[in-house]
């Protein structure tokens, strides 16, 4: 799910933006799995700083202090896309992310699905593209054949799947 989506930023079609407190949350993650997911993870964190260098946006302390979500550890999200005016929150995690709080601030929610699958509608060209990139990474790493439409159902992209087989 995150090769298609930084894919189809890599394209132009939206900018990424997250505050260093998100990757540092995805390093942590990662380290939990074993040392060598953490170092796979820092390296991505490393060329995503390097490919966006003016993504990482740092919420201000003012809107950490006067914002509401269910759970308080994801207030950092809105505040880093209310900082760096961003129109939607890109996020499986719709419990944590209700859609009148967000629309009070000014921003959507969307499922990556849905999200990508409106690209495609808009650019399909680009995403026929990064799907192809994608695939091709999957076969360098087992020298496997694979099939994209799998690949995009199993990182929970049903719909960008059946649009890019189609």
């Amino acid at each position: 799910m995150r090769e298609v989506l930084l894919g189809a930023a890599a394209e132009g079609l939206f900018t990424p933006l997250w505050s260093e407190r998100l990757l540092e949350e995805w390093a942590r993650a990662a380290a939990r799995r074993g040392e060598l997911d953490e170092m796979q993870a820092r390296g991505e964190i490393a060329l995503l700083r390097a490919h966006w260098p003016s993504a990482s946006i740092q919420p201000r302390d003012g809107d950490l202090a006067r914002l509401w979500l269910p759970d308080e550890n994801d207030i950092h999200v809105l505040a880093a896309a209310i900082a760096g005016s961003a129109d939607v929150i890109v996020t499986l995690n719709i419990k944590d992310f209700p859609r009148h709080i967000l629309a009070e601030e000014g921003v959507a929610r969307q499922d990556p699905d849905g999200f990508l699958h409106a690209l495609w509608l808009d650019h399909p060209e680009a995403l026929e593209r990064v799907g192809a990139k994608v695939l091709a990474q999957a076969e360098e790493i087992d020298t496997a054949p694979h099939d994209l439409r799998k690949l995009l159902k199993k990182a929970r992209l049903p719909r960008l799947a059946k649009a890019l087989a189609g």
